[in-house]
């Protein structure tokens, strides 16, 4: 593993961390990029991980990988990423914001490896007159996030006053989020809250895990079917937003996402003989307060073929218990 080792000095004592790794990276790379690979945990700060906004002082220790920067020496992250012409499913759009129904597949933010084909580039080309809000282009007004293989309602900010009213939404939970998800299994209270802290998973930077130390991460839940005893459909609410949450709660309780190859195995899947391409979780419902009239508006995505056609096959193939 590849890695570079600064000590802060006087002259950079109370930096921001971020600034202080940009002017100090033997390659040339974006204020972004380096805020990512902060929030990775590829930068460290004596040994331990600190936010972007974090301000150095003397003395400190800085490590950055160097594994994680795949990129050229002469190649801007900012300057990759174009507008294309990928079909969106609008639920609503005004002025200020737009709502999507995000297919499963569709990967919301550009990376390092991955430039096209995103939520991103779909939204610079059918928003023309997007207000680009700062100096991030992978993100325009995206205030939270669904993984590729979720699929469901997105909102997005189209200027910088409603991005702002929004994330200060999201941020202070007065949001509502409402999903469905097949787990595989029957749980054991039918209806209940999980309450568990949430983490870096300790040896696989992709995953999340439960962790001692994590972020607060609160999801209620409500079994609505039973296919036997192999699977369950269940209405999901969160509270928090965190990455990959619902994932990792229910894998965490012995019930992980049917199709989710990243917290699950597939045994599951292939025992069943279900065609299963994606983990089965649906961003139903989001509520959300207008940021311009302060009006409570809720949006619904309606399931989406794939995952009714696995409902259906459950229902005809395995039964249901109630």
């Amino acid at each position: 593993m590849e890695k570079v080792i600064y000590k802060v000095n006087e002259g950079d004592d109370q930096k921001r961390l971020d600034l202080f790794v940009l002017e100090k990276l033997p390659v040339k790379v974006s204020r972004n990029m380096i805020q990512e690979l902060i929030k990775r945990g590829a930068v460290t700060v004596n040994g331990g991980i600190k936010k972007s906004h974090y301000l150095v002082k003397k003395g400190d220790e800085i490590v950055i990988c160097l594994d994680n920067l795949e990129i050229s020496d002469h190649m801007n992250e900012e300057d990759s990423i174009s507008p294309e012409n990928i079909p969106l499913d609008i639920l609503y759009e005004d002025e200020d914001i737009i709502v999507i129904n995000k297919p499963a597949g569709l990967l919301v933010h550009p990376t390092n490896k991955i430039r096209s084909g995103t939520l991103v580039n779909a939204l610079m080309y059918h928003i023309k007159d997007f207000d680009k809000i700062g100096d991030d282009p992978n993100r325009l007004g995206i205030v939270h996030r669904l993984d590729k293989d979720t699929s469901g309602v997105l909102v997005v900010g189209k200027n910088s006053y409603s991005k702002s009213f929004l994330s200060e939404q999201f941020k202070e939970r007065k949001t509502k989020k409402i999903y469905l998800t097949i787990v595989r299994g029957l749980l054991k209270e039918k209806e209940g809250e999980i309450t568990l802290p949430l983490g870096r998973h300790p040896t696989s930077r992709q995953k999340r895990a439960v962790v001692f130390n994590g972020r607060e991460a609160v999801t209620f839940y409500k079994v609505l079917k039973e296919f036997n005893s192999l699977a369950s459909l269940v209405w999901v609410q969160i509270e928090t937003g965190r990455t990959h949450q619902i994932r990792v709660h229910f894998k965490y309780i012995g019930n992980p996402v049917v199709g989710d190859t990243l917290y699950g195995k597939n045994k599951f899947e292939k025992s069943v003989k279900i065609p299963i391409e994606r983990q089965m979780l649906h961003a139903l419902k989001l509520g959300i307060y207008h940021p311009r009239n302060g009006k409570w508006m809720e949006f619904l995505a309606p399931l989406p073929e794939d995952f009714k056609r696995v409902l259906m096959n459950f229902s005809n193939d395995l039964g249901d218990s109630n």
